[in-house]
């Protein structure tokens, strides 16, 4: 029986082993997906040598830009995004094969579109970490003009919080948190926008989708925005791993 997993610092907030679970389930599948919750990013080589049954991984948090050096190759959309959700491993005669590739990017550009519709005004993307980056891969593709937000500078082109001005937001029509703030069990905590800017012209799209109604999506609808959580994101973006890890 072939096995997949997801790979992680802390995972009981995540939905993957429960959608895979039920697809093969319901689908009739021979296979099983497993959780893998890894304290450094070193220990993934380890997971792998170990299982001789495992052919793929997803990657979440806070792995996906860091497990790119323990590679073979990328994908296109995983080179241009660098950051890593989907890993397919390959043996053949004894040698070891790890392809990265991001699904993020195509599952959130299929969202985006069919949710927030064509590009319109500003973006904002909270985060600076590898579901950002794909994000803004996504939005690039589809021509948003967009901005990184975060806590601290950390690469040309991002702004701070506190330069979240009312002209900004002002000119901002989509809002994105692509950190962890709000994931179960931290559900107490939200990016720190200026909420008292947001209003109906705003439209809130959180990657995070458990609890199902964040803190983020929460404020948002009390100021009349319209919100969605991460929910239908990780359904597409877990089918196009479960493609790509059974592609020739």
């Amino acid at each position: 029986m072939k096995r997949y997993g997801l790979i992680g610092k802390s995972l009981e907030h995540s939905f993957s082993q429960q959608y895979f679970t039920r697809k093969f389930s319901t689908e009739n599948i021979a296979a099983e997906y497993m959780l893998f919750p890894m304290g450094h990013i070193e220990d993934f080589l380890a997971i792998v040598a170990a299982d001789q049954l495992l052919f793929g991984v997803n990657v979440t948090f806070p792995y996906k830009k860091e497990i790119i050096p323990f590679l073979h190759a990328l994908s296109p959309i995983a080179a241009q995004t660098g950051a890593v959700n989907t890993v397919k491993i390959q043996r053949q005669a004894g040698k070891l094969l790890l392809e990265g590739y991001n699904t993020d990017a195509p599952a959130f550009e299929s969202e985006v579109t069919e949710k927030a519709g064509p590009p319109s005004g500003l973006a904002l993307i909270m985060g600076t970490g590898g579901a950002a980056a794909a994000v803004g891969t996504a939005l690039q593709q589809l021509g948003w003009e967009f901005r990184m937000v975060s806590r601290h500078k950390q690469c040309p082109g991002t702004i701070l919080y506190s330069d979240l001005s009312s002209e900004l937001l002002h000119q901002t029509t989509l809002i994105v948190n692509a950190t962890p703030l709000g994931t179960f069990p931290d559900t107490g905590s939200c990016p720190p926008l200026p909420w008292q800017w947001i209003n109906a012209n705003h439209f809130l799209f959180d990657l995070v989708y458990n609890p199902p109604e964040t803190l983020f999506m929460k404020r948002g609808k009390e100021k009349g925005a319209r919100t969605i959580n991460g929910l239908d994101m990780l359904h597409k973006q877990a089918q196009l791993s479960w493609e790509i890890w059974n592609s020739p």
